[in-house]
């Protein structure tokens, strides 16, 4: 499986981005996407995952409410719409990818995930 990220850029405070995350080698329905994020001097924190069957989980701390995940099977992509989107959500964004389906509990578990890809850069600022 490979994953390909997309989406990044230079957003105004209250602004809207959408990544998209791209899987080639399986069907995405079939996988558990989830989305990461680092910032700078920061560890790798969880975003939101999807499931296969269409279980979501958030950070209830930082995005929920603001952050959406939804899954595209006929462009084999997952999507994370950012909204109202703030300064300290300037991070690094990865997805990443797993054949297991997990409960959600424990879907925020980077290690858990097999497949990676390379980071979109989102800057929020004014």
């Amino acid at each position: 499986v490979q994953l390909q990220a997309s989406g990044g850029g230079l957003v105004l405070p209250g602004g809207s981005l959408r990544l998209a995350c791209a899987a080639s080698g399986r069907a995405i329905a079939s996988l558990t996407v989830g989305w990461f994020r680092q910032a700078p001097g920061k560890a790798r924190e969880f975003v939101a995952a999807i499931r296969p069957g269409g279980i979501r989980k958030y950070n209830a701390d930082s995005v929920e409410g603001r952050f959406t995940i939804s899954r595209d099977n006929a462009k084999n992509t997952v999507h994370l719409r950012m909204d109202n989107l703030k300064p300290e959500d300037t991070a690094v964004y990865y997805c990443a990818a797993d054949r297991s389906s997990w409960i959600t509990g424990v879907m925020g578990e980077e290690g858990r995930y097999e497949y990676w890809g390379q980071g979109t850069q989102v800057t929020v600022s004014s």
